[in-house]
């Protein structure tokens, strides 16, 4: 049987992979577990030449991930914090109630506490989720909903605050005028 170095030395390479034929060379046992010794990077033009071709690889390839924007903003702390305790509630509430079943096609003795905790879970599991939609819920009213500045309640407030503010500013100027010269008249003493 030829070994790589056999294989290199046939091909006319003459150059010698040093991992291989230290790989060749090794004795099974103890000895196997010693350090290869690497060899040297080529240098020269064989070292441009693999350069030049890894980079012709790595442009070929495609890029390993593409970033893209979130398409919804992150969950604020406290609901993402009540949906992970959901989740590992419904969860565990899913396995009891698998285990409860399987003791109950087996016939075995713990199927009855099983079903009764089970019971139990399901309450505690309906308590998880609705924990969520309520933090939700809360910190949506005290923090405020996000809306946008184009939003119809946005657009509606601030043509009411304009309208408001001419109408003081009208009444303003009307009690200017009359108050300074007297009713009727119009220009300065």
């Amino acid at each position: 049987m030829m070994g790589t170095a056999e294989r290199h030395r046939e091909s006319g390479s003459g150059a010698v992979d040093g991992a291989a034929a230290a790989r060749e060379i090794a004795p099974q046992g103890a000895a196997a577990r010693r350090p290869v010794p690497r060899r040297p990077a080529p240098q020269g033009r064989v070292a441009v030449e693999r350069e030049s071709v890894e980079h012709e690889m790595a442009e070929q390839r495609p890029p390993l991930w593409v970033e893209e924007p979130a398409r919804r903003r992150r969950l604020p702390d406290p609901v993402r914090t009540a949906a992970v305790r959901a989740v590992i509630i419904v969860a565990l509430t899913l396995v009891q109630a698998m285990v409860a079943f399987l003791s109950a096609l087996a016939g075995s003795w713990l199927s009855f506490p099983m079903v009764l905790s089970s019971v139990a879970s399901t309450v505690v599991a309906t308590w998880g989720v609705l924990d969520v939609w309520v933090t939700r819920q809360v910190w949506n009213q005290r923090y405020g909903v996000v809306s946008m500045p184009s939003s119809t309640a946005r657009r509606l407030r601030r043509e009411r605050r304009r309208a408001r503010r001419q109408a003081r500013a009208a009444a303003r100027g009307k009690d200017r005028i009359q108050g300074r010269s007297g009713p009727g008249q119009l220009s300065h003493p």
